[in-house]
């Protein structure tokens, strides 16, 4: 994991932000470095849509104003991160447990791109737990479902999303055909929201400041 590939990737990402822009705005630790680099155009843009508290903390906090997503309609632009990348851009995402408004901005958005450093680039998704959100009384009627499609479901424990849901990580899982996988999770009542960004992949990818 380069450090300065994530700083190189945040800051990149603001060669996709034009004036005017409310841009939809992601969670982690490539993200932070994009906030501190969006600062220096908060006069340019009207502001930005967050997908966490952790995130809004951080742009009030560097003076670019958070909007509600329900007030400005679609967006031209998303940025965010990801736990893993494929070569066609689908994505698992959910490590910081914020992926069900990452997952509602990126459908919301013309434009996904998504920063990352080289080590989350893999050939198939799964070797990173795949998280899923869940309503906390499902919780063990979705690891029965997951365990009778050969993963092995792991709570974890302690953690709860902000929209007071829990987390179920998904071990063992070799994912050949994620959309399939998204589809076929996205039926099973009790599940807010799958880590696979596959249906709706990215549009960019920035691997340091270089493009996939």
């Amino acid at each position: 994991m380069s450090t300065n590939e994530k700083r190189q990737a945040g800051e990149a990402a603001i060669r996709y932000v034009e004036d005017g822009a409310i841009v939809g705005v992601g969670t982690g630790s490539t993200v932070a470095y994009f906030i501190d680099a969006l600062a220096d155009l908060k006069d340019r843009i009207q502001g930005a849509v967050s997908s966490s508290e952790q995130s809004t903390a951080h742009l009030k906090r560097v003076g670019i104003p958070v909007l509600d997503l329900n007030s400005t309609g679609s967006l031209s632009l998303y940025i965010d991160g990801a736990d893993e990348c494929d070569p066609h851009k689908r994505l698992i995402k959910g490590g910081g447990a914020a992926l069900t408004r990452e997952k509602i901005i990126a459908e919301a958005s013309d434009k996904f791109v998504c920063i990352i450093d080289s080590s989350k680039l893999v050939n198939v998704l799964g070797k990173f737990p795949l998280p899923i959100e869940v309503i906390p009384m499902a919780r063990s009627l979705v690891g029965r479902e997951i365990v009778k499609r050969g993963g092995n479901p792991v709570w974890r424990d302690g953690v709860v999303t902000d929209n007071g849901n829990w987390v179920i990580d998904v071990h063992g899982w070799q994912i050949t055909d994620p959309v399939g996988l998204e589809n076929d999770l996205n039926q099973i009542p009790g599940i807010v929201t799958v880590g696979l960004f596959a249906r709706r992949a990215a549009n960019v990818v920035l691997v340091g400041d270089k493009v996939l």
